[in-house]
């Protein structure tokens, strides 16, 4: 018998995502502290070349300074490994799903680089606000990478969309949550109310698709998908805890459940040790259930079925044009 090669498409890809779960944790303080401007200038440091910027003055300099060059360095780390990730998966006898989605890792990887440095380089909130959108989006495509390259065959999972709903709804409400997070002071009421009415309906959307996915998974799913279905519900819990937590750590009671009481007096920013905690773990949490939500959408199969599907209709249009 024919020896296993090693799998090094879904090493490298574990990598990646575990390199981009820290730098999504240092993007999430970053923005907490208030800090992407510690370092005026993009690609340089200071000056330096991002790579050759001294040690010391990076972990013994002022905080700010140590989360946006850090945030930097992952960011070209993240991209590295996504190259590699993209060679490996084109080279070996992969499936096709997971070439495509590497490539499109590649692609995600450049443009969050240049959104990261338009950032610095227009200290603009707006490029901000895109950067905090695409940034889960690829964590997302290189958890979906690290998820299909450990199978060897097509999904055949019962069929449900609720966990695609969920995939998507948690995506959606980590975007209403990135504009919440790079407020200014100074907007409108109106507008803020609107965006807190906006995160509040994703959170009750995400729950209701978690509790109805733990509970139509259960019926006939595979033992794994019923695990990751049932953490999820457990982590959409503890969110909504650190939900209400950055809430209250940031602006208080609110006076009432009325929106006229939601009055943004002051940005979301770090007032202490333990408010970054809350507010930037709630960000994070947010962003590991989308991850979980990639997970148990590829195993229940709804992925495979889509990959199956345009496989046969691909191969249908080469006929047609043969």
């Amino acid at each position: 018998m024919k020896p296993t090669s090693f799998n090094w498409t879904h090493l490298i890809a574990c990598l990646l995502v575990a390199v981009t779960a820290v730098l999504l944790s240092f993007g999430a303080l970053v923005t907490t502290y208030e800090a992407a401007m510690a370092v005026p200038d993009w690609p340089a440091t200071y000056g330096h070349n991002m790579f050759l910027f001294p040690l010391a003055e990076w972990l013994h300099g002022p905080w700010d300074l140590f989360l946006e060059h850090g945030h930097r360095l992952l960011g070209a780390l993240a991209g590295i490994i996504t190259l590699l990730l993209a060679g490996v998966a084109w080279r070996s006898a992969t499936r096709p799903a997971v070439r495509w989605l590497a490539v499109a890792a590649v692609a995600l990887v450049v443009v969050q680089g240049v959104l990261g440095g338009a950032r610095v380089l227009l200290d603009d909130k707006t490029v901000a606000k895109v950067h905090a959108c695409t940034g889960p989006l690829f964590f997302a495509v290189a958890v979906a990478v690290a998820a299909l390259s450990r199978r060897t065959s097509p999904d055949h999972g019962p069929a449900t969309r609720v966990p695609v709903a969920l995939l998507v709804a948690s995506y959606l409400q980590l975007v209403a949550g990135a504009q919440l997070r790079h407020l200014d002071a100074t907007v409108e009421p109106s507008t803020f109310q609107l965006l807190v009415g906006l995160h509040i309906v994703g959170a009750v959307a995400v729950t209701v698709l978690a509790a109805v996915a733990a509970a139509t998974v259960g019926v006939g799913g595979s033992t794994s998908a019923r695990r990751w279905a049932k953490g999820i519900v457990i982590v959409v819990g503890l969110q909504l805890l650190l939900g209400a937590a950055a809430w209250v750590a940031n602006w208080g009671m609110p006076s009432g459940l009325l929106p006229e009481s939601w009055q943004l007096t002051e940005p979301l920013r770090a007032r202490s040790g333990w408010n970054a905690v809350v507010v930037t773990g709630h960000v994070v949490l947010g962003m590991m259930i989308l991850g979980a939500s990639v997970v148990l959408t590829i195993e229940v199969g709804a992925l495979g079925r889509l990959v199956t599907r345009k496989g046969g209709a691909d191969a249908a249009a080469g006929r047609a044009f043969a």
